[in-house]
């Protein structure tokens, strides 16, 4: 018999409200910052939160370099829209599509994966989209007509889109409450990161060398992480069931309802565990079909989260940093420092990722600010948790955002220092990497019964705004000035965004409350997968 690595005895479990949980511990049992584990671990060897902290690991940064490398390709070739236009004779604006018509397949690409690796297990619909990323990259690297190249663009587009909901279910499967934020945070500083595929891009470019370079190495990386999910990423689909006690319990007499639990379980025969799954067990890329997991009901039930407020706080979230902010950067930066006074070279324009990789950087030292912050609170709130608690850390970033973003418009308006861009741009980045982060994990503790199906329309809904902002974004700055739309309309709107963590720390609660109570809320809850609902 096998010892299971983590306490299984945790009387941790959620209240009557999504994301409102009771860490309460009792003597004895395992803690983390003074909380109890949740979810509740079971005593299977094979359930993916026993799993020792290497593999974990080692899963989790498989899924963050895919999430670096499928952003990074599906960003990186916008420094080649200009050879584009000679090699293909096609106009600018349609050149650009191929950068807009793969973000838009990118985004849909979690559509039909996610609700896939619900029904046929996260692991073969992991290591098919990888084959259909790299296909496309290989295909990319052959193209000698633009529609060959558009089709081979969308192809990788599509299959790497799973790379964005992906690392967030198996964070949400593999790591426990008190982690969360900071594993969510080490794949989103990732995914962030892969915005500065152009520079990579460009340098390959001032190396002399073909655009078709770019495509190779980011192939030669697919394959390489394809071999790596082959070997480490094992299925963590696990059906994960409570004990009665936790949904039973009397409101008037709680003590009497423990009690009672206690004495049932002591009197039953405890379970038999099973033993750990062979290596071999461990590869097998097909595991069967999960019956209980709709397929066709999860595409059309993840359109209902647009109604979830915190939902749809993601959504505009990642959609306003990347479609004003990301795009306002990489399309103004390349034409403002080509030009008096700044007269750089074409091939030094894609450096601005500078500014991009220091914000980062800057903030990963922050990654469990959130789960302190909230662990924090959750022992001054005697052991209940609420979803609101990893907010506060927001506050800072709230007043950095807008800020750095008048600083880059300032610049651009005014021809000052080329250093302002690179403040600009890395105060703006900070800050995102935080909204990033702890929107996502506060979406995720407020509603997690179908997290995959939330997955989905934020990702659609994220690359649809970035995709429509992106559209008009360049053409709105050009007619109007950099700073009457980037300082002002901008700034605006991306201030109107983060200010909301105000109201939602205000009301958080109160907003749970009465979607719990609605019909979506119940509609969700008869069709939760059982045992997958945390």
């Amino acid at each position: 018999m096998v010892a299971a690595r983590h306490d299984t005895h945790s009387h941790a479990h959620e209240e009557d409200v999504p994301g409102t949980v009771n860490l309460q511990a009792r003597e004895g049992e395992e803690t983390h910052y003074g909380q109890a584990l949740y979810p509740v671990p079971s005593s299977d060897p094979n359930d993916p939160l026993q799993w020792p902290a290497w593999k974990k690991n080692t899963i989790l940064a498989i899924c963050a370099v895919y999430s670096f490398l499928g952003n990074s390709a599906l960003l990186g070739p916008s420094v080649y829209i200009g050879i584009y236009v000679e090699e293909f004779g096609v106009a600018p604006n349609k050149a650009a599509g191929l950068i807009n018509y793969p973000n838009l397949a990118f985004g849909f690409g979690s559509f039909i994966l996610v609700p896939a690796y619900q029904k046929f297990g996260r692991r073969p619909v992991m290591l098919f989209s990888l084959v259909a990323y790299a296909a496309g990259l290989i295909g990319c690297s052959q193209a000698t007509t633009y529609n060959g190249l558009m089709g081979a663009r969308v192809i990788h587009g599509f299959g790497s889109g799973i790379c964005e909901a992906l690392p967030v279910q198996l964070v949400n499967d593999t790591f426990f409450l008190y982690e969360r934020g900071k594993k969510l945070g080490w794949y989103t500083a990732a995914l962030c990161l892969g915005a500065t595929g152009p520079m990579w891009a460009g340098f390959m470019l001032s190396g002399g060398y073909s655009w078709r370079l770019f495509f190779y190495v980011e192939f030669a990386f697919a394959m390489a992480l394809l071999i790596a999910a082959f070997f480490f990423v094992e299925e963590s689909s696990f059906k994960r069931t409570y004990p009665t006690s936790f949904t039973t319990v009397i409101a008037n007499d709680e003590k009497a309802s423990a009690m009672q639990a206690e004495v049932q379980s002591q009197s039953s025969p405890p379970p038999s565990i099973p033993p750990r799954k062979t290596w071999a067990q461990q590869l097998k890329v097909w595991n069967g079909i999960d019956h209980d997991a709709p397929f066709f009901a999860t595409m059309v039930r993840c359109w209902t989260y647009l109604s979830i407020p915190s939902m749809f706080w993601v959504i505009t979230t990642y959609g306003l940093f990347i479609g004003l902010c990301a795009l306002t950067f990489n399309f103004i930066f390349p034409i403002k420092v080509v030009a008096p006074p700044y007269g750089w070279s074409a091939t030094n324009s894609g450096l601005i990722a500078i500014g991009t990789i220091l914000g980062y950087l800057l903030a990963l030292p922050f990654l469990p600010a959130s789960d302190r912050l909230a662990a924090r609170l959750t022992k001054r709130n005697n052991g209940i948790r609420e979803a609101e608690m990893r907010l506060g850390v927001l506050y800072p970033a709230l007043i950095v955002a807008p800020a750095g973003l008048i600083l880059f418009g300032m610049t651009a308006e005014k021809d000052l220092h080329w250093i302002g861009y690179f403040f600009g741009v890395g105060m703006v980045q900070w800050a995102a990497y935080f909204y990033f982060t702890v929107t996502l994990a506060y979406a995720v503790d407020s509603y997690t019964a179908n997290l995959s199906e939330f997955l989905i329309i934020a990702n659609i809904g994220k690359q649809a705004v970035s995709f429509g902002l992106g559209l008009e974004v360049l053409n709105w700055i050009l007619q109007s000035g950099y700073a009457k739309i980037i300082c002002g309309a901008f700034t605006v709107t991306l201030f109107l965004n983060c200010i909301m963590v105000i109201p939602f720390m205000l009301f958080g609660k109160r907003i749970r409350v009465f979607t719990a109570g609605t019909w979506l809320a119940r509609m969700h809850a008869r069709s939760a997968v059982k045992g997958q609902t945390h």
